[in-house]
């Protein structure tokens, strides 16, 4: 008797999540809706100001506002910081997608757009939905997630193709690599698919392939 009242509170508890979850998604659609065309920046949260990923960071997401983009990141530290950084300091939508989590992610003082997530998969709806172009900085599982959920929704064609960049050719280049020579090589995917991703270094080269491509 104790186990189905336990299986039927489950049920309920199931029921409400939808809600919780409906609830998440009408309060970000809402609050994103008019941030303007924006690119989202991604990369580790361990990473100090004193990291020279951390200051190219903040510099690609100052050029990304003085070329009319709003910045999206995760909300939290080391490159989302240092990206909502830039693009506040240089005077543009600075919006910080934040996901609690037991440990790490604590918001950054940067985002002047703030939103809070309990949900990952509904903070990952939010970045395709509100981005043009995806800069992946280095970073750890979260980074490499946020970058193969694009390539995958690009490459089958669930969305419309948007640039995704990533930066530091020296910390790419090992990954670029095995994907040509075993997933390309052994035909888990078609040559063509790497034509979605770009590897760059040089911020105002990378700020202008955004704006290139959106153009054409």
């Amino acid at each position: 008797m104790e186990k189905q009242y336990l299986i039927d509170d489950f049920r309920k508890e199931e029921s409400w999540r939808v809600f919780r979850i409906m609830g998440e998604l009408v309060e970000a659609v809402e609050t994103l809706h008019d941030v303007g065309p924006a690119v989202s920046i991604f990369g580790s949260a361990r990473l100090t100001a004193a990291d020279p990923y951390y200051q190219k960071a903040e510099d690609i997401a100052a050029r990304c506002v003085q070329n009319n983009f709003a910045v999206i990141t995760g909300g939290g530290g080391g490159i989302m910081e240092a990206a909502n950084k830039g693009a506040r300091k240089a005077g543009g939508i600075s919006a910080g997608l934040n996901i609690q989590l037991p440990f790490e992610q604590e918001p950054n003082k940067y985002a002047n757009v703030r939103l809070e997530f309990k949900y990952f998969f509904v903070r990952k709806v939010m970045f395709v939905k509100y981005s043009l172009a995806y800069i992946v900085m280095p970073g750890g599982f979260g980074t490499l997630d946020e970058l193969f959920e694009a390539v995958t929704l690009i490459q089958t064609r669930r969305i419309k193709p948007f640039s995704v960049i990533l930066v530091g050719s020296e910390f790419w280049g090992g990954l670029v690599t095995w994907i040509k020579d075993t997933l390309v090589a052994q035909k888990r995917i078609s040559p063509q698919d790497m034509d979605i991703i770009e590897v760059m270094d040089d911020p105002a080269e990378i700020v202008r392939s955004v704006s290139r491509r959106l153009v054409l």
